[in-house]
């Protein structure tokens, strides 16, 4: 009689993060690993999204502050679009607002940079069998937050996911033809969707509105 062993599925992984050094120590991490493989890499959020799009990813490791689009903006458009990848965002920040950021998007985990360590490998692991993996002090957070907040900031729903968008590449520097060009809208909208930010947000300027980007953790400093 011949005996079968089980075989272990061997999930497939993406990393998103634009920092080259920080992606080669990620995979030198996970690829010893029997069911994890690194098969694609992204140097900014759009590019992840676009690679997670093609539908042969298992699961995204995504930093939260990239070019383009911020692993949080990549982890709510797959969520809302059901692509079936699960998401662990991977940060330096340690504070409130990117840990309910990434609860929010329907990401699997949140493991902060200084602990990847010690962490990322158990975070893969439960995002693979569709568990949440939280960093030890979060639930800690998660309590101290409920209790002092009761309910959400109003600011919170300030502003939409398309004005977040159009916001973080404004902040980032882009002209409006260019974000024109990379959303496949109008320069027209995109003057629009700017004058509509200052506006709502009661600002003057680009400067001001890098400033207020950088606040709420779309770009860093």
């Amino acid at each position: 009689m011949t005996m079968h062993t089980p075989t272990t599925r061997v999930a497939r992984v993406l990393l998103a993060d634009d920092h080259t050094l920080l992606r080669q120590g990620v995979k030198m991490m996970l690829d010893p690993q029997p069911d994890l493989t690194v098969v694609a890499e992204a140097a900014d959020g759009a590019e992840a999204l676009e690679r997670i799009s093609r539908g042969d990813i298992d699961l995204a490791i995504l930093d939260v502050t990239m070019p383009r689009m911020t692993g949080l903006q990549v982890a709510r458009e797959v969520s809302q679009r059901k692509l079936p990848t699960q998401m662990l965002i991977l940060s330096m920040h340690d504070n409130e607002q990117y840990l309910f950021g990434a609860l929010k998007t329907g990401a699997a985990g949140y493991v902060h940079k200084s602990m990847a360590d010690r962490d990322l490998l158990n975070a893969c692991h439960a995002a693979v069998r569709g568990e949440p993996f939280l960093y030890p002090g979060a639930m800690s957070t998660i309590i101290r937050e409920y209790v002092q907040r009761g309910e959400a900031h109003e600011g919170d729903r300030l502003l939409t996911p398309r004005e977040e968008e159009i916001l973080k590449l404004i902040a980032e520097g882009h002209s409006g033809k260019e974000i024109a060009e990379m959303l496949f809208i109008s320069p027209k909208t995109v003057e629009r969707h700017r004058a509509n930010l200052l506006g709502k947000l009661g600002m003057k300027d680009r400067l001001e509105l890098t400033r207020y980007a950088i606040r709420v953790g779309l770009i860093e400093p």
